[in-house]
């Protein structure tokens, strides 16, 4: 999944977040300016290239960055994660961005692309983050060239009313149970994941479910035996959603009770009757953080601003801005309190622990990927 569009742009959790930003924003930045959330005040001078999201606007949090280290922030906006690593690609001899924002299942393009050096762990304040975000994706040979600055999952909305869930007892199985027949609605190629995650539970599968992201022979194995079991369960589906807008009418006009959907759709749905749960097995999970390139020019003030963005302060008024889930420990409590509340019903208990983050998902796993999508479509 581009990890752009898995944000979405529709009413929904996240243009609430923007709608309560002057709020969250005046609370956590106001706490940002304490001494105590940058090592040194002005330790390092000068300036950072960032290449990140376009579309969100960081000024504020960028002018007490500056107020509080004297660095000034070079903003490089591009439009989703291709271009990114494009402009990376371009820029690699003449140090055009110091830092770059991807999604963690396209670490390994940055990688192959020797774009990147490794993080200095003493120097970034990784016991600031929650150690669910500290995934093993982010390590290469034992060095972590990632670290987490927002996320996201894709889990379970359902109906209050006619398909009550709890947290430990709702599963992925449920989206495919006879007693929703005519009421679910999915996304294809994640329901086709949901299904082979379902089937290994159930250790239906020949080989780890997690061996189909690595090549195309194993991939097919798999998929072709998610694909063959879903079919049995097609009359669940009422609706094949795309995105946010078409997911939120599956429930609204299709009478839908049931979906596995991104958590901006439960949050929406949220005043209509509905509610959003990770299932028992881990909600499928997005991440994404910031990359420190090869041929950085100024790599301690990269570390200062990571430094920075590690506090709860800074990563809630970070996550606020980009309308999305914090990292940072203890940020959760400075954001808004509904979408607190909403974040604590969603994942309670070991919910943030057993969070199922997407593979790494290369060019050709992403063409067999739409293949089957449409063959499950079809069907």
């Amino acid at each position: 999944m581009n990890a752009r569009k898995g944000f979405g742009r529709s009413l929904s959790r996240r243009a609430f977040l923007r709608r309560s930003a002057s709020l969250a924003k005046a609370a956590a930045l106001g706490a940002v300016a304490s001494p105590a959330l940058v090592r040194s005040a002005r330790s390092s001078s000068g300036e950072l290239n960032y290449m990140g999201w376009s579309g969100y606007h960081f000024d504020e949090l960028f002018r007490k960055f500056t107020d509080r280290t004297g660095i000034t922030i070079n903003f490089i906006d591009q439009p989703d994660q291709d271009s990114m690593l494009a402009q990376a690609r371009l820029g690699a001899q003449t140090a055009a961005a110091d830092i770059a924002e991807p999604s963690i299942d396209r670490l390994p393009a940055w990688i192959d692309n020797d774009l990147l050096q490794p993080w200095n762990e003493g120097n970034v304040s990784i016991d600031a983050y929650d150690k669910a975000f500290l995934t093993q994706s982010g390590m290469v040979n034992g060095r972590r060239f990632f670290l987490p600055i927002v996320w996201g999952t894709e889990a379970l909305t359902y109906s209050v009313k006619e398909a009550p869930m709890a947290y430990g007892t709702a599963a992925l199985a449920d989206l495919f149970d006879p007693r929703f027949t005519g009421k679910v609605t999915l996304r294809a190629h994640s329901s086709l994941a949901a299904m082979g995650r379902v089937l290994e539970a159930q250790g239906r599968l020949p080989r780890p479910w997690l061996d189909s992201y690595k090549d195309p022979a194993s991939m097919r194995q798999l998929w072709d035996i998610a694909l063959a079991e879903a079919v049995k369960h097609k009359a669940n589906v009422v609706q094949f959603w795309i995105g946010e807008n078409d997911a939120e009418a599956a429930f609204r006009t299709n009478g839908c009770t049931l979906g596995l959907t991104w958590d901006a759709t439960g949050q929406t749905l949220s005043a209509d009757g509905f509610g959003f749960i990770a299932p028992k097995e881990g909600a499928f999970g997005w991440l994404q953080g910031y990359v420190l390139l090869k041929a950085a020019r100024n790599v301690e003030q990269a570390h200062e601003w990571a430094r920075f963005i590690a506090t709860p302060e800074g990563s809630a008024a970070y996550a606020t801005a980009f309308s999305a889930n914090p990292t940072a420990s203890g940020a959760i409590d400075l954001v808004d309190a509904k979408i607190k509340d909403f974040y604590r019903r969603a994942y309670p208990a070991d919910a943030l622990s057993k969070i199922w983050w997407w593979p790494p998902q290369p060019t050709w796993f992403v063409a067999l990927r739409g293949e089957y999508a449409d063959k499950w479509r079809a069907a």
